[in-house]
């Protein structure tokens, strides 16, 4: 193909506007956008420019898709709209990038596997983070034998005390039933991270996990609905509204921040606290979704893997140990640094490693002086904590835009069928810890998904 693709956005919000469109207006001789669908007159003005056409509504937009004529879909709307959205592309024939979650529900997630199976549809879900340098690294060590036969793996979610309280506690992903579980919702990406090492789905899933905190009977004495109402405990509190929103990201406009609005002046940013969703006491909230959980899942091989996600960090980033027969290996997202070590005399890591990571250093270490490795995987372009998923986010698009014109949307690293997986593991994991103790993860997806 010689020219650039045409995309058609459902959804101009943080992730259709701020991700993905964002490296679409940095790359023109790629892509560009030719039609955009939003309910938000100033989001929708922003991401269709001059150029692309305009609809209030992701209905008018599909109806116009042979007048449109785009090479692929994104599809970025709210969660409860991405099945409806994702079925009417299908039907219209058109490859597509589904952001995550693919569906809120897991009826909705059985809908949409039945969808795919019957139109044949080329769907690829928004899991970013196989495509972020650091853990395309860490993927090509495993495959590359370095470790062994893996035992464990161990990913610890960090979601950050603020980011937590942002989308999980004021945010749009607070209550379950208006969005998903916090195991979806938030840690499908890390379900998918190690479903895709694992190199299949597990046997057993397991998991506990509550509502501690962020409860009604833990709000500070006297607090009000809002912390711009004079809250007698504004200079205490990690979660005051204003301190976020207008003192620490002051010189951010976008995610989160667009969130507030289109006027993002320090008035503008405290008149939306001061009316909108930001600006409610983390105490006050209609959230439901668990602020920590724990999952393990058990595979056929015997590696047994363990999840934990937790509102209560002070990083915001996930951190990874995975064991194994000849190695172990140690990662920290954030910074980018990969430690190996190499049990065998004969150890070593892949003959090429993925762009943008490269050895710093060896050495040797402990009593039989075993080889030792630090990689670093680059993400330079990433703004840290609030965009970007360590380059994922902008190495998927690239992957995305070259599998549309490969004709392989759907398939390979873009597979529908992991990212089913993993988000019937979140599922099932949901399920465990509202009680159903430890769930077959095979007879279980027979039973709830089955040939639909």
């Amino acid at each position: 193909m010689n020219r650039s693709l045409r995309l058609a956005v459902l959804g101009a919000g943080g992730r259709g506007a701020d991700a993905y469109g964002r490296w679409v207006r940095a790359h023109p001789d790629r892509a560009r956008v030719v039609g955009v669908a939003d309910p938000v007159p100033a989001r929708l003005d922003a991401l269709a420019g001059t150029t692309a056409a305009r609809y209030p509504d992701w209905r008018d937009l599909v109806a116009d898709l042979a007048h449109l004529r785009p090479d692929a879909v994104l599809i970025a709307l709210p969660d409860a709209l991405h099945v409806p959205a994702a079925a009417a592309v299908a039907d219209a024939g058109l490859p597509m990038l589904l952001e995550k979650p693919a569906a809120p529900t897991l009826t909705g997630l059985t809908d949409l596997a039945g969808v795919v199976r019957r139109t044949g549809a080329r769907v690829a879900v928004g899991h970013v983070l196989r495509f972020a340098p650091f853990w395309r690294a860490v993927r090509a060590v495993v495959a590359a034998g370095s470790l062994g036969d893996l035992a464990t793996i161990e990913v610890r979610e960090n979601i950050g005390f603020w980011h937590f309280a942002h989308s999980f506690v004021r945010g749009n992903w607070r209550n379950a039933a208006e969005s998903s579980p916090m195991v979806l919702a938030k840690t499908c990406h890390d379900l998918d991270l190690i479903r895709w090492l694992a190199g299949a789905a597990p046997r057993t899933v397991s998991s506990t996990g509550s509502l501690l905190h962020f409860r009604a009977e833990n709000a500070p004495a006297g607090a009000p609905g809002r912390c711009t109402d004079g809250c007698p405990a504004a200079t205490s509190c990690p979660f005051y509204a204003p301190r976020y929103y207008v003192d620490a990201l002051r010189d951010v406009t976008g995610h989160p921040v667009t969130m507030l609005g289109s006027d993002l002046s320090p008035a503008g940013r405290l008149a939306a606290l001061r009316r909108g969703p930001y600006g409610r006491c983390v105490y006050r909230c209609d959230n439901d979704v668990a602020d920590h959980q724990q999952t393990l899942l058990e595979f056929g091989t015997g590696l047994t893997a363990t999840l934990t996600a937790s509102a209560f960090t002070a990083e915001n980033t996930r951190h990874l140990t995975i064991t194994g027969t000849r190695g172990q290996l140690h990662g920290h997202m954030d910074s980018g640094e990969i430690r190996v070590d190499l049990f065998s005399p004969a150890g070593r890591l892949p003959e090429s490693l993925p762009a943008g990571v490269e050895v710093v250093a060896s050495g040797v270490a402990g009593p039989l002086g075993h080889a030792t490795c630090m990689l670093v995987a680059r993400a330079d372009s990433v703004a840290a904590d609030h965009r970007g998923h360590a380059g994922g986010d902008d190495a998927l698009m690239d992957a995305f835009c070259r599998a549309v014109v490969d004709g392989t949307v759907g398939t390979g690293e873009l597979s529908f069928a992991t990212a089913l997986d993993s988000h019937l593991m979140a599922f099932a994991a949901e399920e465990s810890r509202t009680g159903a103790g430890v769930v077959d993860f095979s007879a279980w997806t027979e039973t709830t998904v089955g040939s639909a």
